[in-house]
Order: structure tokens, then C-alpha cells, then sequence
């Protein structure tokens, strides 16, 4: 197993002391490190442009058809990026909502934490000091040199680390969450260690796209949508048992997927930003196949 020093890359001391933590322990968690150390498309690049806050997930809510101007405007493009950038910052809004009672003086975890975009939000809201985890160092330089414009790197901080062994004592962490990124990861190793670093009566929030076990099996979309992201969708039925296994009792679960869906409409007509995944999130969320669900869940 490699290991990771976890020194913050803006200089300042670890929660805990110096310490190191596993780095990539599998091929696969190699494999995606790489990926998002490479990744630069401009779906997330421009719209995180929009007003320095770079999100790694996608948006909800009704699109304001009034802010895109007409088809024939030379600012449309423009105005499209503004708007699917507010849908992605209202997602990070929704879950914030169901971190339960956080005060200045609390610690959370961001599990996945991309360039910081919810952590910056978690902060500005709360006060509290935001650790996120990544295993993309290009990702986590990113989230400190954004926190250091802000002046915020004293409670904003991105660090390499598996998210499944962090270095935060047991207990210590008031909120944790998952923006979708536990589809990278076994859920039952997931929600282990979001267990071990929550305070009984913590609260754990996922946002995350998950496949419908009523439809049978994974789709012929969901899987384009794993080969695509190199990861692998869980069911619903899987994250509710994982979380049962690991003292985590779902408060909340929120079918998100029509509030989804028009972001995806909406961003399939952004000719820049097209990747061509697009239409098997439309045609999975339509069909029923793939869902996208918020869970919260408390330490007991």
C-alpha cells in the first residue's frame, strides 16, 4: 500500500499532527486518481468560471427560462452556462440543508471533495472548519489555491487521501457527505469509516445517481454512464443496507430525479459543453432505470 503525506498544500498544520495516510491502495483507485489528475472539461471548468465556486455533480431544480434569452441571442451559450452553474450550486444548497445542526465550531468532511466547490459553500454557511478528501492531487492543489484566494484557508482545506481511511480521530466530525462520489468505492468500506469519524448523533448526507432495483438490473444506460466515469453505480437497495450495517439510520431519502432532470435537458442543448453522455442520463431517468436520490442518514 502506497501512503500519502497529508501536509496541506497551503503550509498549515494537520488536524492531527504529521501524519501519513494510504494513498491509492488498489489499481483501480490508481486508476482513478490518474483519471481526475487529467480531467479538465470544460463542463466543469466554465461553469465553476461563473463565480469561482467549481462543483464536481450536477444540478436540480426548475430551469429560469427567462435568463436564457432568446435562441437566435448571441449571449445564449453564455446565459446557459450561468444557469446550469446556478442548478449545481442549488444541489449543494439542498444537501447542506440536511447536514442537521452544525455550529462554527464543528468539523465536517467533504468524502470526494473535487475542486471544493461544497466545501466553500459548507463554510460560508456554517462557519465550521471543512476537510475535504480527494485522491487527485491536481484536485486538491485546485480546492487549497481557490480556499487561499478566498482567505479561507485557515477552515477550507483539500487534502490527498483515501476516503476510506482518513486521518480523522474517531468521533471528531459533527457532518459528513458523499457528492456523488461513493459510486468510486464499496459502500460498506464507505460508510465504515463515515461511521468511525462521526460523533453519535452526526449526521451523513449522499447525493448520488443509483440504479432502480425494481427495473432488475443495471441498464444499458447505466452502464455507459459507468464506462464513461470509470465507476460502478450502485442500487438504492445497496446503500440502505450498507448503511444499516455501519449504525447510520436513514432521517431522510428524496427522489431528486425530476428535480434532475431538466439540468440534463437544459445542458444537452450547450453545444460547448456536450461530452455525449447527456442522453443516457435523459433516457435512464426517463425510463426509470437510474435514479438520483439524497439520503441522510444519523450515527447512532
Amino acid at each position: 500500500m502506497t501512503t500519502t503525506d497529508i501536509t496541506p498544500l497551503n503550509g498549515s498544520a494537520p488536524l492531527n499532527g504529521t501524519a501519513t495516510v494510504p494513498g491509492p491502495a488498489t489499481p483501480y483507485q490508481g486508476d482513478i486518481a490518474r483519471y481526475w489528475d487529467h480531467e479538465a472539461r470544460p463542463v466543469n471548468l466554465r461553469l465553476g468560471d461563473v463565480d469561482g465556486l467549481y462543483h464536481h455533480h450536477y444540478g436540480i431544480g426548475d430551469v429560469d427560462h427567462s435568463a436564457l434569452g432568446e435562441p437566435g441571442d448571441s449571449e445564449r451559450e453564455k446565459k446557459v452556462i450561468a444557469e446550469l452553474h446556478r442548478l449545481e450550486s442549488a444541489q449543494t444548497g439542498v444537501l447542506l440543508d440536511h447536514l442537521g445542526d452544525v455550529t462554527a465550531g464543528d468539523t465536517l468532511v467533504d468524502a470526494g471533495c473535487g475542486r471544493g466547490g461544497s466545501m466553500v459553500m459548507a463554510h460560508q454557511r456554517f462557519g465550521a472548519k471543512v476537510e475535504g478528501v480527494t485522491l487527485s492531487a491536481k484536485q486538491a492543489d485546485f480546492g487549497n489555491r481557490r480556499a487561499r484566494e478566498l482567505g479561507i484557508d485557515d477552515s477550507v482545506r483539500a487534502r490527498v487521501c483515501n476516503m476510506l481511511a482518513t486521518p480523522f480521530d474517531t468521533g471528531s466530525v459533527r457532518s459528513s457527505w458523499n457528492n456523488e462520489s461513493s459510486m468510486y468505492v464499496d459502500l460498506h468500506d464507505l460508510f465504515a469509516e463515515h461511521s468511525r469519524i462521526l460523533s453519535v448523533g452526526g449526521r451523513y448526507v449522499t447525493i448520488t445517481g443509483c440504479w432502480n432495483p425494481i427495473y432488475g438490473q443495471p441498464s444499458k444506460y447505466v452502464s455507459q454512464i459507468n464506462a464513461h466515469f470509470e465507476c460502478n453505480i450502485h442500487s438504492r437497495r445497496e446503500y440502505l443496507r450498507a448503511m444499516a450495517d455501519n449504525r447510520l439510520v436513514p432521517a431522510a431519502v428524496i427522489d431528486l430525479t425530476p428535480a434532475t432532470l431538466p439540468y440534463w435537458e437544459l445542458r444537452a442543448t450547450a453545444s460547448s459543453l456536450v461530452t455525449g453522455i447527456e442522453e443516457a442520463f435523459i433516457n435512464s431517468y426517463r425510463d426509470g432505470s437510474f435514479q438520483y436520490v439524497l439520503i441522510a442518514a444519523d450515527r447512532v
